[in-house]
């Protein structure tokens, strides 16, 4: 390109648009491909499979339709959705009183000793890694059938999900208050009262309200393990075929879990 102004010719710098690619990330590239391309293959719904499921699904939904509206058993599934509630908010709660010590001796330059660091990391990955239902058939066999094994349930999942964005948030937290705490002697414990939590606050609250969002969905299922709440009125409906019941019951699940994704919203705004 020739410059006018300057009546030379200005040369355009070359871009590299395609970054080069080494063999080993190319092999890489093509190994995850095959893994995506062979999933879907095996595992995805063909076209025939989802045209001979529509019919069975409007078969459904025509059992389902219009829901159960018997006061009796409304009444039933009211307390159920009661005792629901009761399991997510206890659970939440002891879960992130406990996860606060363990997310503090899992942040790394914030832990009084730094060799429970990655034990206590390691401990709330275990915690995370377990899915939900087998966390409740252990609590059911060990403590027996009810809202007891849910409760205690949703307490490891928070304890899970809370700890890793606890340690986080006070890894994150400003350097300067806790070096000026340090300097005139302060110990670790008051250190974190004083500048790590203060910091660390609006994050810590917004990762117990969803912990609690998360709680009420999963609390739902528990049920369904013989943990408590209306999880277990829903597997009897679907046990029973009374298909007109369970879609009361979804309703009334989808129902709750809009209020209180609402209030959360809510209670999130009003913080930041």
């Amino acid at each position: 390109m020739v410059d006018k102004t300057m009546n030379r010719r200005v040369e355009l710098p070359q871009l590299d648009r395609v970054g080069k690619v080494s063999a080993i990330q190319f092999t890489l590239w093509i190994v995850v491909g095959a893994i995506i391309i062979s999933s879907i293959y095996n595992v995805s719904p063909s076209p025939q499979r989802v045209a001979e499921g529509v019919p069975r699904l409007g078969s459904l939904m025509n059992r389902m339709f219009p829901p159960e509206t018997d006061p009796e058993f409304l009444g039933r599934v009211f307390w159920r959705l009661v005792e629901t509630m009761q399991i997510a908010i206890a659970g939440t709660v002891l879960g992130v009183l406990i996860s606060l010590p363990i997310g503090w001796l899992s942040a790394r330059g914030i832990a009084p000793l730094k060799a429970t660091t990655f034990l206590f990391k390691a401990l709330i990955s275990f915690f995370r890694t377990v899915p939900d239902l087998i966390w409740a058939l252990i609590f059911v066999i060990t403590v027996g059938l009810g809202a007891v094994a849910g409760t205690m349930t949703i307490m490891v999942d928070t304890i899970g999900f809370c700890g890793r964005f606890f340690g986080e948030a006070m890894e994150d937290a400003d350097k300067e208050p806790q070096e000026a705490l340090e300097a005139i002697g302060a110990s670790k414990f008051s250190i974190l009262c004083g500048a790590v939590i203060p910091d660390a606050m609006p994050s810590l609250i917004n990762t117990t309200l969803f912990a609690l969002e998360k709680a009420v969905r999963s609390s739902v299922v528990l049920g369904l393990v013989g943990a408590g709440g209306i999880g277990q009125e829903l597997k009897s409906s679907f046990d029973l075929f009374q298909y007109k019941k369970a879609a009361a019951i979804m309703l009334a699940i989808f129902l709750i879990v809009l209020i209180m994704e609402w209030v959360t919203d809510r209670l999130r705004r009003s913080i930041t």
